[in-house]
């Protein structure tokens, strides 16, 4: 049976519960399928990214990090933290 969503009839804003997850691949030439919500870091170092607003960033993470940007690449080169989760 599947699962009852009690919540399906409600609003859904940048505050809610992340609905999507997937593994990032960071590459240079290839945004990501959908803008993000947040970053999940696994394992700590540099995060360079696109914002949504079209700036370049480079972030320096912890380990076990959730990041809540909006971002449509997240580069190869110049990210080496690994265990990336895009949340949205």
């Amino acid at each position: 049976m599947p699962a009852t969503n009690q919540q399906a009839n409600l609003a859904e804003g940048l505050e809610s519960p992340y609905d999507n997850a997937t593994e990032i691949t960071p590459s240079n030439s290839t945004d990501l399928g959908y803008v993000t919500r947040a970053i999940y870091v696994g394992q700590q170092g540099t995060l360079k990214v696109t914002m949504l607003g079209g700036g370049d960033v480079t972030f320096n993470c912890g380990a076990h990090m959730l990041i809540p940007i909006r971002v449509t690449r997240v580069f190869a080169t110049g990210t080496s933290a690994n265990d990336l989760v895009a949340l949205w």
